[in-house]
């Protein structure tokens, strides 16, 4: 049997992504899941403090609205229940698959037909795959020297072993990002004491995250407009945050002038404060979020170390100038391994053409969500879809709706493939390159949105609306269109 549709990955896009498939009538999909359960990336972030740092009514999707959020500012826990409501809400459970690991896929161009190829599993077909596995799905030990010396615990912020007891332990904690200032004041609290390995300081500003009160719930509950206005508030007051972070502008001083204020407010000590106020323009790395970060930081038992880690040794990290800090744990905080190159696992495409090598130089794709060559398949939080400034849910919930948009006319209209053209392609990929040349993100800093030699194969060069009126029409004319028979046609019509 031939599915219509295999969905690989079951955190937010899979999930969405069944979800609007249902909605269109088609049902013979299947998701494919190589974990035990759904969520994703808010699956495997449960370290302590784990939390979003969008609001909660903004990080949720349009079409699957939560009126009963009980923060501003959810934890993960609450998002996780919320994955799980829209599985059991929509009917999604008869298509999961658990403990399906994806090894690879291959197109059929003579069927209009992918394999899905398995780890210990027998293959699958299915006539359009979306890959929705996303881009911080892995995550690694950072490859720093004598890390396999060091005999106490490694623990990942992305892999948390909840069986540690931090009480009274000596504790380091490296990396400074979304992750670390949201683990530290949690360790702060038990810890005997905790040390901070920073390599950039990053802008901070304060974060309110007040909680929702019954009866305002029960209000959002009963009048459905209000959670819908709060969403539309939050949601173009975040898009007029792109004016100081997409680009460099005034605004972005202003962005530096309030992150500084908050830093003098909150950091009495002036060298204390020089060490955490960046070099970079806000924007260039990711805001950081949060109020507790430096409090903790000013901790008895914290303290903050910014000499460079030399290596690793079995009791704990050495720093550049020579000091050997023990410690019993060591938490890496330093995020996902981020694929800006390269593909999660082989995509062979048309002619055996491999996406791992097309993409080994920087990834690229046609508005992010499908690449010439590779007829029927389709990506969330493709290449150059990252949000700076807004939701990454609005980013996906128009990229879910193209794509399910242009799996159901190859379905109504019996295609056998729909192929995004190259020159199509082309274009799109030269404009969006030549767009990030004035953006924060090209300004000159060391991110994870850049690889290596400096491309940026990451972000959305813009404000949000744009990304998502992108994304409103399938425009035909740059697809080629294969039909059921033998002949390839064109379709003029958008």
């Amino acid at each position: 049997m031939t599915l219509s549709v295999a969905i690989i990955g079951a955190g937010f896009a899979g999930i969405g992504a069944a979800i609007r498939l249902r909605d269109r009538g088609i049902t013979d999909f299947e998701i494919y899941e190589r974990d035990t359960r759904v969520g994703g990336t808010w699956r495997d972030n449960t370290y302590p403090g784990a939390a979003c740092d969008i609001p909660s009514h903004l990080y949720s999707y349009g079409f699957a609205p939560k009126p009963d959020w009980s923060r501003t500012y959810s934890g993960s826990a609450e998002i996780l229940d919320y994955i799980d409501e829209m599985v059991d809400t929509f009917g999604i459970g008869p298509h999961l698959r658990f403990g399906h690991t994806v090894t690879g896929i291959s197109y059929d161009a003579q069927a209009g037909e992918w394999t899905v190829s398995f780890a210990d599993r027998d293959p699958v077909r299915a006539r359009s795959v979306i890959v929705a596995s996303g881009p911080l799905a892995n995550a690694s030990f950072p490859d720093i020297p004598g890390i396999d010396d060091y005999r106490g615990n490694k623990i990942h912020s992305a892999r948390w072993d909840h069986d540690y007891d931090f009480a009274g332990k000596r504790v380091a904690v490296v990396g400074t990002g979304a992750s670390g200032v949201q683990i530290i004041p949690e360790l702060v609290k038990v810890a005997e004491s905790v040390k901070v390995f920073q390599r950039t300081p990053g802008w901070v500003l304060p974060r309110v995250n007040g909680h929702t009160s019954g009866a305002v719930r029960k209000m959002f509950s009963d009048v459905p407009l209000l959670p819908k206005l709060i969403r539309s508030a939050w949601y173009w007051g975040h898009e007029s945050m792109a004016v100081g972070l997409v680009w460099d502008t005034p605004f972005t001083r202003l962005v530096e002038a309030v992150s500084a204020l908050n830093l003098r407010l909150q950091v009495a000590d002036p060298w204390l404060r020089r060490q955490l106020t960046p070099d970079f323009s806000a924007g260039c790395k990711r805001l950081l979020m949060t109020s507790d970060y430096y409090p903790a930081l000013q901790a008895d038992n914290c303290k903050l170390v910014t000499w460079p880690i030399a290596r690793m040794s079995e009791h704990g990290i050495r720093t550049v100038e020579g000091i050997e800090h023990r410690f019993d744990a060591i938490v890496f905080a330093t995020g996902f391994d981020v694929s800006k190159a390269g593909t999660p696992f082989p995509v062979t495409g048309v002619d055996g053409r491999d996406l791992a090598s097309e993409w080994s130089g920087g990834a690229f794709a046609y508005r992010s969500v499908a690449v010439s060559g590779y007829p029927n398949l389709y990506f969330t939080f493709g290449p150059n879809s990252g949000p700076g400034h807004n939701s990454a849910l609005v980013y996906m919930e128009a990229q879910i709706d193209y794509i399910v948009e242009a799996i159901s006319r190859l379905q109504n209209f019996g295609w056998r493939s729909l192929e995004v053209r190259r020159e199509a392609q082309d274009r799109f990929n030269a404009d969006i390159q030549r767009r990030l040349r004035s953006t924060t993100w090209n300004s000159g800093c060391q991110s994870w949105y850049l690889t290596d030699d400096g491309f940026n194969a990451t972000m959305f060069p813009g404000f949000a609306t744009q990304y998502v009126n992108q994304l409103k029409t399938l425009d035909l004319q740059d697809f080629r269109i294969t039909a059921a028979r033998t002949e390839t046609a064109t379709a003029t019509a958008g």
